[in-house]
Order: structure tokens, then sequence, then C-alpha cells
């Protein structure tokens, strides 16, 4: 409940199956589980959604991203006169947190949302349900570009695994429970950042842009590998609110 409905609620006594639940509960985050996983909720872009254990917790610097993402696609539709859908690529989608925004703040779009793991897939659908854009998002069970069939995307959007592999340990305990599937970028913690730059011009159209997620340090290594791929690419990066390198644009 919040405040209010506290408020409204206050003569209401709890019953015993709720108390031993809210026990439970307590002695889950005692053992580092994620407040999110017990109560299954996260807000993000004031929707909210359902969050498990199969799915990383959305959380707001990834807010960023999806915002340049609009900002965008509004330019894009204020420039272009035809009334054809601007086509998203959600790659990693996980809860479907970034595609699920996309789709409920852009109007004319058709979103394609992809993850690996079958159980992140189903998650994503049920959010996009629970958001009301069903309709808007194709999802696919897909290593990366693996089932992608299109080649024609306006955007291409991620927030790949980005965590070196020697650096996960490392990570506070709550975050630890989180699915390493989601976190795991391999050695240097490039290898999706590689694939996508590699392989991203083949599923764009011509005037096509990527976004991605970054690590606060990622920036200058990602420009260069940016550059090696696309000699004449401009890459833009945007800070988070405190400060750091969040998103890189090209």
């Amino acid at each position: 409940m919040n405040k209010f409905e506290l408020i409204i609620n206050h003569e209401q006594e709890i019953t015993k199956e709720q108390e031993i639940e809210f026990e439970l509960g307590l002695e889950k985050i005692k053992n580092n589980i994620p407040i999110q996983y017990i109560t299954n909720h996260q807000e993000f872009m004031k929707l909210d959604f359902y969050v498990d254990e199969n799915v990383l917790i959305p959380q707001p610097d990834t807010e960023i991203l999806v915002e340049e993402v609009i900002k965008y696609a509004n330019k894009i539709s204020q420039e272009n006169s035809n009334s054809s859908p601007l086509k998203i690529l959600d790659l990693c989608t996980g809860s479907g947190a970034i595609a699920i925004s996309l789709g409920k703040y852009i109007d004319n779009c058709e979103i394609t949302a992809s993850d690996i793991s079958h159980k992140a897939i189903q998650i994503a659908k049920l959010n996009a349900e629970k958001n009301l854009v069903r309709n808007k998002i194709k999802f696919i069970e897909s290593d990366m570009f693996k089932n992608i069939q299109d080649t024609d995307f306006d955007i291409i959007v991620s927030n790949p695994p980005y965590i070196e592999t020697n650096i996960i340990p490392t990570l506070s305990p709550e975050v630890q429970k989180e699915p390493h599937l989601a976190l795991n970028g391999g050695f240097d913690g490039l290898d999706f950042y590689k694939q996508i730059i590699n392989n991203s011009e083949k599923y764009l159209n011509t005037n096509g842009k990527v976004f991605l997620e970054i690590g606060y340090n990622q920036k200058n290594v990602l420009f260069d590998l940016i550059h090696s791929k696309k000699a004449n690419s401009v890459p833009e990066c945007i800070k988070d609110l405190s400060g750091n390198d969040r998103v890189i644009i090209y």
C-alpha cells in the first residue's frame, strides 16, 4: 500500500497468511534477495513491471537510454511526412522494459524485442499485456541477431550484458542474485557490443541509428570499435544524472 491507502485502510487488520508472507519476505531480504523479486514489482518510466529472478531489475539509469530514443523518434516523425511506422529492434530485452516503454510513448512504431532467455521473453510478453502495448511488439527468442529476419530497422537499441566476468563476484550480494546471463559481458565486458557494432549495419536502413547503454568506463573503447567499423561515423555519448557516460548513439 502507498501512504494514502494506509490512511484510508488504517483499521484493516492483516490476516495470519499475510503475516507469514511478510515474515518470509523479511527472511529473503536477510538473504540478499532484492525486494523487487519479493514483491515482483519495479517501476520504470512511470510504468509498472513484473520482475523475478529470471530478468534484470530495470534501473533508473536505463531511462536515459529510453528518453534518447523517444527524442530521436519524435524528431524523425516531425521530419518525415509519410505515415509508415518507425521500426525498432530491442536486443537483450529482458523484462521488456525498454521495448514496452518505447511502445507506450512512441505513437507510430513497430517494435521487435529479442532475448536468448525463453523465461525472459515470457515475462516481457506479460509486461507488454500489462501495459497495453502487446499489439505493437513482436517478441522473438534469439541469440542476438540469429533469428532476426527484418533488415530495415530505423533504430536498434540495447542494454546488453556489459560487466566483465571477473568483476561479477565483487558486485553487491543483491546484484549477484540477478541472472548472470544478463550481467556477464565476457572477459572485457565487450562481447555483446562487438556483435552489435559488427552486425548492426546489415539490419538498419540507410539512415538508421544505434542506441546503446554502456558502463561508466567503456566510452573510449567503444568509440574506437565504432570507428574501426564505420570510419566516418561520429558517435555521441550522453551522460546520466550522476555525470557518468551512459548512452552511446551512432
